[in-house]
């Protein structure tokens, strides 16, 4: 089954993680969202788990997507056009985040994250100076939409593709189904109240 998923090639540190994990749990039954929540070994396993998931929510890409109609509005694309550029945003997305699955064995999950946030905070500086600029030169709203597609596809490499896999290296076999449904419920919840604050911010 390995050779299946993986190819050719010597993976016997590989099994023998498994074996080891298999042997530390001992037929152990999957916990329960209350057990995991309970339990003092997992508790700092938690902590960065709802920070990595809080950040994702926070970092901008809701407020880029809200605001990417008007930026493409202001670079000159026909409204009748942008519904083929936000395909475009989306498809970056879907791509950068398949790329994330090549890149992240060879560069880390750690160094994938970091890079990315580094990218996207310079995407949403810059993207902050184009827009009170877009109407100085031209060119200005073309370099918003080239900053959208920068900010999208650093997201897709870095948190979109990295930050999910992260709770399959902090938790053992018998935690992971709560934690992924702990996950689901962050970040239903960010979205929610994200929903609800934005529009009033706005």
């Amino acid at each position: 089954a390995v050779k299946q998923l993986w190819g050719e090639g010597d993976h016997l540190a590989e099994i023998n993680d498994m074996l080891s994990e298999q042997k530390a749990i001992g037929g152990e039954k999957a916990k329960s969202v209350g057990d995991l929540l309970r339990d003092r070994a997992v508790r700092w396993q938690l902590i960065s788990l709802f920070l990595v998931i809080s950040c994702m929510q926070l970092i901008g890409v809701n407020v880029v997507y809200f605001y990417a109609y008007n930026i493409f509005t202001k670079a000159g694309i026909p409204p009748a056009q942008i519904h083929y550029v936000s395909l475009g945003v989306g498809t970056t997305e879907i791509l950068s985040t398949v790329l994330c699955g090549f890149l992240i064995e060879r560069a880390g999950r750690k160094t994938l994250l970091w890079k990315s946030y580094t990218v996207m905070a310079l995407a949403l500086g810059l993207l902050t100076v184009t827009l009170s600029l877009q109407d100085s030169f031209f060119w200005v709203p073309y370099c918003s939409v080239a900053l959208v597609f920068i900010f999208i596809m650093s997201f897709g490499i870095g948190p979109a593709g990295a930050t999910i896999t992260v709770m399959v290296e902090i938790f053992s076999q018998s935690h992971r189904p709560s934690a992924f449904l702990i996950v689901g419920c962050i970040n239903w919840m960010g979205l929610f109240i994200l929903g609800m604050i934005f529009p009033v911010i706005v």
